[in-house]
C-alpha cells in the first residue's frame, strides 16, 4: 500500500524521535518526545499543523491525566510515563494523517512551542 509521510518537530531542550517517519496506510504511528528541562515541566501537548489550517492541539498530557478535548481516543492515543518524557500515537493511518505534528512541554499554562 502508499505511504504516508508524517514531520515532527522539536527544539528549545525538547526533542522528537524519529523526526521524518513513512507509514503504510493502516498501520500506527508513534512519536517520542523527551525534555532536559527540570522537573517543573511535567505537562505536556501534542498538536498538528495541517496545511493551510490553524494549529490544533489534540492531546494535554500529565502523568496522571490526559485530556484530548474532542479529538477521537480510537485515532490517537498518548502516554505519559514520567515527566521527562512521553509517546503519542496516530492509529490506522489515513493520507489525512500526513501533516506536521509538533510535542510542546509546559509547567503552569506556559507553553513552550517548538517549531521545525
Amino acid at each position: 500500500g502508499a505511504a504516508e509521510l508524517l514531520c515532527f518537530a522539536g527544539d528549545s531542550g525538547v526533542t522528537q524521535s524519529p523526526t521524518v517517519l513513512w507509514v503504510e496506510k493502516g498501520n500506527s504511528a508513534e512519536i517520542n518526545c523527551s525534555h532536559n528541562k527540570d522537573a517543573s515541566y511535567f505537562q505536556m501537548y501534542w498538536f498538528r499543523q495541517q496545511q493551510g489550517k490553524p494549529m490544533e492541539l489534540i492531546v494535554f498530557t500529565t502523568t496522571a491525566t490526559k485530556d484530548f478535548g474532542s479529538f477521537d481516543q480510537n485515532k490517537f492515543s498518548a502516554i505519559k510515563e514520567n515527566t521527562e518524557s512521553g509517546s503519542f500515537t496516530v492509529k490506522n493511518v489515513e493520507s489525512d494523517d500526513s501533516t506536521l505534528y509538533f510535542c510542546a512541554v509546559s509547567k503552569h499554562s506556559d507553553i513552550v512551542l517548538l517549531h521545525c
